[in-house]
């Protein structure tokens, strides 16, 4: 009877869970571990004017496959809804514009598309790329912001790229690396465009056929990840332990010894194996003694915190023709104060059936960049009152919500800097040699919920081949 130790309750590690009983069958003993007092990491699900909201990860990328099969394996796949279409918009440059499409994160591909979201000198820096000497990146990885700002300008970066790449890392473009957080471009790139137009032209997805519908980007579950979560603790059958911080790894003949709780007086628990799906500074801290190379390449990834804010409103609050908008670093409000939140998601018009049980309309706002503390220091209060001006700056609708929340995500992003492929294989290369031991979550090969699962699917199979012999 195999027993294996999956420390961190996130969605990382409950996957790795539910695959493990999967492959090791039902004599498997298998605990999960998680310090805080709930599961799912950052995904949470709240009520809001009484029903089910993601005040955590919102959607997921649906032209990735890992949510949509885990959604059929669990029985969930009635569950999957995808946006309305809606378009979205962007604060820059002092005003609002329709979000350009024919971009790849914020990349034009045609200068036409960026028209009027640009200044005229910023269509020119577009425009005179052409000319500049054919771009050649020998392998290497550059931080995003650099590599756009002298190819195409710096309006594209602080209009355009850096607000999506926000929305996604909380991080700055000059801090984030190509090659993990754009991968596309960086591989049209490699094969052989000389310009970042010509990439982004190279990296776009292939056309739907003539007639057939445009297959959707994003999707989500219809009451929120709390589905997803729940039905992987009853599919792993694993015993839960929550508000057990796991505090030290130690090696044990074939297998490991877990420290759990506070120092003066822990406890022990036996394993034949570990997977950590855990943050990257308690990776270090697990892995000093037992993988110190891992360890250290696990502490040269920095990260971002965040605040997401729910609100209620009437149901006749908005008009219903936009699923959000971004907001640029550095946007003012017309008599000069600073916008707080990044950006704004209209929930109720990208998700058709989201409202609230007496028909309100939910808004979720977003406040946080890496290396800007300020905001994060605010009460609640606060941030609720700033987001709130911020909304009737772009909407011109300024109501008291039916209802509220939010939610504080510290540490919650782990920012992909330049190298960080290089990174994440030393890591991963480290772990390898270390018997019974495997490594999951965001701070690997995404951030998104179907990376997550990729990781902790892969650890798992990792943890299966080691204790059955392939």
């Amino acid at each position: 009877m195999p027993r294996v130790a999956v420390v961190g309750g996130g969605i990382s590690g409950l996957t790795a869970a539910h695959r493990l009983r999967r492959e090791l069958g039902d004599s498997a003993e298998i605990v999960v571990h998680e310090q805080a007092d709930r599961l799912g990491g950052k995904l949470r699900t709240a009520r809001l004017a009484g029903r089910p909201f993601d005040l955590g990860a919102e959607a997921f990328l649906a032209r990735r496959p890992e949510v949509l099969r885990l959604a059929e394996e669990l029985g969930l796949a009635d569950e999957v809804v995808h946006p309305s279409g809606a378009s979205s918009r962007i604060r820059a440059g002092g005003g609002t514009h329709r979000m350009p499409g024919g971009t790849v994160m914020g990349v034009p591909s045609d200068v036409a598309q960026v028209r009027g979201l640009l200044s005229p000198a910023g269509v020119r820096a577009v425009e005179a790329e052409a000319g500049l000497p054919p771009l050649d990146l020998g392998g290497a990885d550059v931080p995003v912001g650099a590599l756009l700002r002298e190819r195409v300008g710096a309006e594209v970066v602080d209009r355009l790229v850096e607000p999506l790449l926000g929305g996604v890392y909380a991080g700055s473009a000059d801090s984030l690396g190509l090659r993990a957080t754009i991968p596309a471009l960086a591989a049209a790139l490699d094969a052989g465009a000389g310009s970042i137009s010509a990439a982004a032209t190279a990296a776009l997805p292939p056309p739907a056929p003539a007639g057939a519908a445009k297959p959707p980007v994003f999707g989500a579950l219809r009451t929120g990840y709390t589905a997803l979560l729940d039905r992987l603790r009853t599919a792993s059958a694993a015993r839960i332990r929550t508000g057990a911080p796991v505090r030290a790894l130690h090696r044990r003949d074939a297998g490991w010894r877990l420290e759990i709780g506070a120092a003066p007086d822990p406890e022990f628990a036996d394993a034949d194996a570990v997977v950590l799906a855990v943050p990257a500074p308690s990776a270090r801290r697990l892995l000093a003694d037992v993988a110190p190379e891992a360890a250290d390449r696990f502490g040269a990834v920095e990260l971002a915190s965040m605040i997401v804010i729910g609100l209620a409103l009437p149901p006749d609050a908005l008009p219903l023709d936009s699923s959000g908008v971004l907001i640029a670093r550095g946007e003012r409000h017309a008599d000069g104060t600073p916008f707080t939140a990044k950006a704004f998601t209209f929930s109720s018009a990208k998700w058709p059936e989201l409202r609230g049980a007496g028909g309100e309309l939910l808004v979720r706002g977003s406040v946080g960049r890496f290396g800007e503390a300020e905001s994060l220091r605010l009460s609640d209060q606060e941030v609720l009152r700033r987001v709130r001006a911020d909304l009737a700056e772009l909407t011109g609708v300024d109501v008291e919500p039916r209802d509220s929340a939010v939610v504080r995500w510290g540490g919650g992003l782990p920012q992909y800097g330049p190298g960080h492929l290089d990174l994440v294989a030393d890591v991963e290369r480290a772990v390898a040699a270390v018997p019974r031991l495997a490594v999951a979550g965001a701070a690997l090969h995404g951030v998104g919920v179907p990376a997550c699962i990729a990781t902790g699917e892969a650890a798992a199979t990792r943890i299966t081949a080691d204790l059955v012999g392939g």
